[in-house]
């Protein structure tokens, strides 16, 4: 009898503990966080081939705690992107670095999705365009280059 008192008593004291583990709820007044971005989305246009890859998100801290970037990836790794690593205070501005590679002919759309601490969900930076191919060179020594052959009559 003894025996299942005492498991009773325990039982009954790790269902207390167990329901008292709850999330307290957040306040409304709290703190937060808040990631303005002037745009979510860039567009590349048509570029050339190997044409310059890098674009930048620009953003603000409007809120009024520290915004901590967690993580940003690419949506393949044909984009890489790049993020402040230390806290953006609240007012202070911050930039997304985007590299596309552009050796990739033909149209895209990729996207970047970042983890902060603003909450539980993600941001989601978009990235579009298309590459064309280089124009072909003709083949031998180009007319404009000087050639050992031409004589060069500037003094």
């Amino acid at each position: 009898m003894k025996r299942l008192f005492s498991l009773l008593s325990i039982l009954s004291l790790a269902c207390t503990f167990m329901f008292a583990q709850t999330d307290a709820p957040k306040e409304e007044n709290a703190a937060n966080p808040v990631m303005t971005f002037e745009q979510t989305e860039v567009d590349y246009g048509t570029i050339v081939q190997h044409a310059d890859p890098l674009r930048v998100f620009n953003f603000t801290n409007t809120g009024d705690a520290p915004l901590v970037i967690k993580h940003a990836k690419g949506s393949c790794g044909c984009t890489v992107p790049s993020y402040p690593k230390q806290p953006i205070m609240p007012g202070e501005a911050g930039v997304i670095e985007v590299r596309y590679d552009t050796k990739r002919i033909g149209p895209f759309t990729k996207t970047v999705t970042l983890t902060t601490n603003e909450g539980d969900q993600k941001r989601v930076l978009k990235i579009k365009g298309k590459v064309e191919p280089k124009p072909k060179e003709e083949e031998g020594v180009p007319a404009s280059s000087p050639s050992i052959f031409t004589p060069n009559n500037k003094n």
